[in-house]
């Protein structure tokens, strides 16, 4: 499976973590675990936890301690009314991103000058 650009993972990751609380409300590492099972293998607990902690800072997030057994608690997250907004926000920029991604490679392709293919990449 291909790696996502670090960069590009920074990017959505709001937009995914949104999308992800919005279908079922989840704690932290469940979150990096979904995010992986979805193909971001690359997603790591050390952007996560900032990132939900950003999104809560602003409001996007409301947080839910959950105790379960003599362990510490989990902090259960669901998107706040400003989120779900957020989230839309988010899906609109999303589509007129990855349809300028495709026009371009689309004019490439017309024009025939669509990029070489990358080292190690396979035809």
């Amino acid at each position: 499976m291909p790696t996502v650009e670090p960069q590009m993972l920074k990017g959505v990751l709001a937009l995914l973590l949104l999308q992800l609380v919005e279908q079922q409300e989840d704690y932290g590492y469940s979150l990096v675990q979904r995010l992986r099972a979805a193909g971001l293998v690359d997603a790591a607990e050390g952007s996560v936890y900032p990132a939900l902690a950003r999104l809560e800072a602003k409001g996007l997030l409301l947080p839910r301690m959950v105790r379960e057994g003599r362990g510490p608690g989990r902090r259960y997250y669901s998107p706040s009314p400003s989120g779900v907004d957020e989230l839309a926000r988010l899906h609109a920029s999303w589509a007129a991103v990855s349809a300028a991604v495709r026009a371009v490679g689309d004019e490439d392709v017309e024009a025939g000058t669509a990029p070489a293919p990358t080292r190690g990449a396979r035809g």
